[in-house]
C-alpha cells in the first residue's frame, strides 16, 4: 500500500504511479556521496576543523580532561573522529564521516517522503536535499553538523512510525535516537519541539501525547548532564551577537537557494504543500511533519537568542530536511491538481521532477564550486602553513600572537618541524587546553632576552590594525616586540601574518640572570600534538 500525503489511511490511486521505493531512497544517497567526495580535500582547513584535529588526535584520557574545561558539547563527536583519524592530522579522513552523515540524511529524507506521501515525493525530496549547496557545505565540513542532521532525520522517521504504530519499544527507540543526536550537539534536542507541534496540528490522540511526553522526558533527562557542562562553558559562545531579521532572512536564503528563480520556486512549491487540504484528525501528514521541522528549531533558537545569544546557522542545519520535503510535496500537489487530460505519464512526471532538481543544481553551480574552494570558509590555514614551511628553518624561534595561532601549525606539523616555540610552557594535550599554556610574562621576558631574531605568527585579527587584548601574556608579547625588536620582513596570507623581528642594537645582550639557554629555548617538538 502506498501512503498518500493526506495521511496513513489514504491509498494512492492506481493512476498515480511512482518511482520504486528502493530507488527513491538510494539515488539521493548516491548523489550526495558523489558530491561530497568531489573536492573534499580543499588543501586547507579552518579554525573549527583545526579544533577537531587538535582534540581528536589526542588520547582518550587527554580528550576527557579537555572536555572538563572546554568543548564538552562536541565531546561525543571528538571521540568518534579520534577513532577515524587514528592519530593522523588528515583533513580528508576527518571529513569522511560528515560525507557519510549527509548521505544517510539524504536517504532518510527520501524515506520520510515515501512514508508520508509516495515514492516520487521521497525521490524528489531526497534529490533536492542532496543537490543543495547548503547540504554540501556541511557534508564537507570536519564538524558534527551533517551527522546531527542524519540523527534528527532518523528520529523524525521513528517519530512518524511511533505515531502510526505506537508502542513502548518504538517510543524507547525514538528517545534513544534523540538522545544520541543531542549528545552530538545539544541544540538537536529542539527536534522534540518540532515533533510536539506536529502532534498539535495533527490533533493527536491522548495516547500519542503520553508516549511522546515519556520519550521526550527521558531524552531531556539524559541530555541534562551535557547541557549543564555546556552552561559552565558558555564563554565559548560569547562571540555570538544578538540575531535580527537579517539573520533569519540569510538562513532562509541559505536553505532555499540564492538565485531568484530557485528561491522563488522553492517558496512557491513549499507554500503549495502547506496550503493543500488539511489532514484528518489523528493523522500525521507530510506538511504537519515537515513544516514544524523546518521552522520550529530555528525559530526557537532565534527567539531565545534575543536574551541569550546562541544562534548560528550551523546549529539549526538539521532542520533543513523539512524544506525539501515541502517542496517535493508541493510539486506533487501541483501535478495532482492538473486535469487528467493534460497530466503527463508517470514516467514523465518522475523524470521531469528529477530534471528540475538538476536544473536547480546547475543554477547554483557557482555556489557548488565555491563550497569546494578555500574561500568557502573563514580561514585558510593551509596557505599559512605553506607560508611558514617556506620561511621557517629548523632552530628558528617562533612566537604565536595570540597563542590560538598554534592551531594553524599544530594541524600542519611539518610546517614548524624543529622550530622553537618561545612562549610555550605546556602543550594543549598535557594541560587539558586547546592551545597550550604560555609562560608567565616574567618568564617570557627572560626567554626573549636571549633572542637576536624571532619570527612572530599573528593569527588573523591580531595582524590587523586595531586589534587589542586584555590577556597579560599577550600584552607582554606586544610590549617586548615594540620595545626591543624591529620588524624586518613579513609574509601575509588571509588567515595569518608571519613577520621576522630583529633585536634593536645588533647582537643579543647578555641574558638576564637565571635565563640560560634552557630558559630561552622550548623543545622543538612541543608544538605538535602528542600522539594518543
Amino acid at each position: 500500500m502506498r501512503i498518500s500525503s493526506d495521511g496513513p489511511r489514504g491509498r494512492t490511486p492506481r493512476a498515480l504511479p511512482a518511482a520504486p521505493a528502493v530507488t527513491a531512497v538510494l539515488l539521493p544517497g548516491v548523489v550526495i556521496l558523489g558530491l561530497g567526495l568531489w573536492g573534499l580535500d580543499r588543501g586547507t582547513i579552518w579554525r573549527d576543523e583545526a579544533a577537531t584535529i587538535l582534540v581528536a588526535t589526542r588520547s582518550l584520557p587527554q580528550i576527557h580532561r579537555l572536555l572538563g574545561n572546554i568543548d564538552a558539547v562536541h565531546g561525543l563527536y571528538y571521540v568518534l573522529i579520534h577513532f577515524v583519524l587514528g592519530g593522523q592530522t588528515d583533513a580528508y579522513l576527518m571529513r569522511l564521516p560528515s560525507v557519510l552523515g549527509a548521505t544517510a540524511a539524504a536517504c532518510l529524507v527520501a524515506a520520510l517522503g515515501i512514508r508520508l506521501a509516495r515514492p516520487r515525493v521521497g525521490l524528489w525530496a531526497g534529490l533536492l536535499y542532496a543537490a543543495s549547496p547548503f547540504t554540501v557545505y556541511y557534508a564537507q565540513e570536519g564538524r558534527s553538523y551533517a551527522i546531527v542532521a542524519a540523527g534528527a532525520a532518523a528520529a523524525t522517521l521513528m517519530f512518524v512510525h511511533c505515531v502510526r504504530h505506537p508502542s513502548w519499544p518504538a517510543w524507547a527507540g525514538y528517545a534513544a535516537l534523540v538522545t544520541v543526536t543531542a549528545w552530538l550537539h545539544e541544540f538537536a534536542v529542539l527536534v522534540l519541539a518540532a515533533h510536539a507541534v506536529t502532534l498539535l496540528v495533527s490533533r493527536a490522540a491522548p495516547v500519542l501525547w503520553r508516549g511522546w511526553a515519556a520519550a521526550a522526558a527521558a531524552a531531556v533527562l539524559l541530555v541534562l548532564p551535557l547541557a549543564d557542562e555546556a552552561r559552565e562553558q558558555s564563554f565559548q559562545v560569547a562571540w555570538i551577537r544578538r540575531p535580527g531579521w537579517g539573520d533569519a532572512e540569510a538562513l532562509l536564503r541559505l536553505a532555499a537557494g540564492h538565485p531568484g528563480a530557485v528561491f522563488n520556486t522553492t517558496l512557491l512549491l513549499a507554500a503549495a504543500a502547506v496550503l493543500a487540504p488539511s489532514v484528518r484528525r489523528g493523522t500525521c501528514g507530510l506538511a504537519a511533519v515537515a513544516l514544524p521541522l523546518a521552522v520550529v528549531p530555528p525559530a526557537v533558537l532565534l527567539t531565545v537568542s534575543q536574551w541569550q545569544p546562541l544562534y548560528a546557522p550551523r546549529y539549526t542545519f538539521f532542520a533543513f530536511a523539512g524544506l525539501p520535503l515541502l517542496v517535493a510535496a508541493g510539486a506533487d500537489t501541483v501535478l495532482r491538481r492538473l486535469p487528467e487530460r493534460v497530466r503527463p505519464s508517470a514516467y514523465v512526471q518522475v523524470t521531469a521532477g528529477a530534471a528540475l532538481v538538476a536544473v536547480a543544481f546547475w543554477a547554483q553551480f557557482p555556489a557548488q564550486l565555491r563550497e569546494r574552494s578555500p574561500e568557502s570558509r573563514r580561514d585558510d590555514f593551509g596557505a599559512v602553513a605553506r607560508m611558514a614551511e617556506r620561511d621557517l628553518r629548523s632552530g628558528d624561534a617562533l612566537l604565536y600572537l595570540p597563542k590560538t595561532g598554534r592551531r594553524l601549525t599544530e594541524t600542519y606539523p611539518r610546517a614548524v618541524a624543529g622550530v622553537r616555540d618561545v612562549a610555550l610552557k605546556s602543550t594543549g594535550a598535557r594541560s587539558g587546553t586547546l592551545y597550550g599554556v604560555d609562560a608567565s610574562p616574567a618568564e617570557l621576558r627572560a626567554r626573549m632576552a636571549c633572542l637576536t631574531r624571532v619570527w612572530v605568527l599573528f593569527d588573523t585579527e591580531a595582524g590587523r590594525p586595531g586589534w587589542h587584548t586584555r590577556n597579560p601574556v599577550e600584552l607582554a608579547k606586544l610590549a617586548l616586540l615594540e620595545r626591543d625588536f624591529t620588524p624586518l620582513t613579513e609574509s601575509r596570507r588571509r588567515s595569518g601574518l608571519l613577520r621576522l623581528y630583529e633585536r634593536v642594537g645588533g647582537p643579543a645582550p647578555t641574558c638576564a640572570a637565571g635565563a640560560g639557554p634552557a630558559a630561552a629555548t622550548a623543545t622543538p617538538t612541543e608544538t605538535t600534538p602528542e600522539s594518543p
